[in-house]
């Protein structure tokens, strides 16, 4: 027998290998759901028990943040409970989840629950146990749809954690008001300091081009009670206070806004003269006050919620109020009036040293 050709063994040993992952259905896991992994639970008493007071589901509200609500819920309630959630427009006979605020739900509405809606806040939410004229009831409800999101979050991982879930008395408030990541990405797809790859943002292709993984981005991030992103880096570029990026990152803002989160910027502390052509950058310039009361106006018309600014001067080389003789307090007031009429809010980074030796 001839001695079977190289290429031959390759491409049989290739089939092979295929055949055997076929037939043990493997598959590794990858991460990239971190911990919203809603797959099925495997105690079947448990199972049945979860299915039984889930039976159907009414979501209340019609916005983009209850749509994300209901479409969170068919992801996680199917995918834990191995079954097609039922959701209905009003409660038939059976257990039921209902999801949505006093101002949505008439249902919830009738609870009179003012009083203890009053201390939530707009971001905190209550999930407890009540009943119908003839149905038991869970009830996951807040002052507006973003605390309701944040808790169908927080439900979801009650099944997850495979907790009881027949008598719930849950009270949440957030203790920080401000609850944000700051990314160090770079407008050229770089991350300084990238040990993870490159940046999550693909300038190239915003506004266009909507790339689905800023909406798992958001997701993941409201499921813990993140409001907040700072996405530009520290050492900042002026390019992104210009229209062109703006309008992208307002695409961007567009994803997020949904799930609660809104965007912020670094602000580069040259930028008047990078960008907009004056001569000075000097805080306590009547044209430089002007110019950075103008720019804010327009962030705003392409972003209404935008966070505020970011800001990291006269540190590490970066320019800052110090070029012109003046303090952090006079450099951090320049940008705060400057969004203030919009409810902006500036921060102001106290890491400064060596700001005449870059090195």
């Amino acid at each position: 027998m001839k001695t079977m050709k190289p290429i031959r063994k390759i491409l049989l040993l290739f089939l092979f290998i295929q055949l055997i992952f076929q037939t043990c259905n493997i598959s590794a896991e990858d991460g990239y759901r971190l911990w919203m992994r809603y797959d099925l639970i495997s105690d079947t008493t448990l199972l049945e028990s979860y299915c039984s007071s889930v039976s159907q589901v009414i979501v209340e509200g019609t916005g983009e943040t209850m749509f994300a609500v209901r479409e969170e819920l068919d992801k996680g309630l199917s995918g834990l409970l191995g079954e097609k959630v039922v959701f209905a427009d009003k409660p038939v006979k059976g257990d039921i989840l209902i999801v949505g605020t006093p101002a949505n739900s008439a249902f919830i509405r009738s609870l009179n629950l003012e009083e203890e809606l009053e201390q939530l806040g707009r971001e905190g939410f209550r999930i407890f146990s009540s009943r119908t004229s003839y149905n038991k009831a869970i009830i996951i409800t807040g002052n507006t749809d973003i605390s309701v999101l944040y808790g169908t979050f927080y439900f979801l991982q009650l099944l997850q954690q495979h907790k009881d879930i027949h008598d719930l008395n849950i009270h949440s408030i957030p203790e920080v008001e401000l609850r944000l990541l700051n990314h160090w990405d770079n407008l050229d797809g770089k991350v300084e300091r990238g040990y993870a790859g490159n940046s999550l943002w693909e300038w190239h292709t915003l506004p266009d081009y909507i790339n689905p993984r800023y909406k798992d981005y958001a997701r993941a991030n409201a499921s813990i009670g993140i409001n907040g992103t700072a996405i530009t880096n520290v050492n900042a570029n002026a390019q992104v206070l210009t229209a062109e990026y703006l309008e992208k990152v307002a695409a961007l803002a567009n994803v997020f806004r949904p799930y609660g989160i809104r965007v912020y910027l670094t602000a580069r502390f040259s930028a008047p003269v990078e960008i907009g052509g004056l001569k000075t950058a000097d805080p306590l310039d009547e044209q430089v006050i002007e110019w950075w009361k103008r720019k804010a106006e327009e962030i705003y018309r392409y972003i209404p919620d935008f966070g505020g600014f970011l800001v990291k001067a006269n540190s590490e080389g970066q320019p800052g109020p110090q070029n012109y003789n003046r303090s952090h307090a006079d450099g951090a007031n320049l940008l705060a009036d400057a969004v203030a009429p919009y409810g902006g809010v500036v921060m102001w980074r106290g890491f400064v040293y060596s700001n005449e030796q870059p090195e």
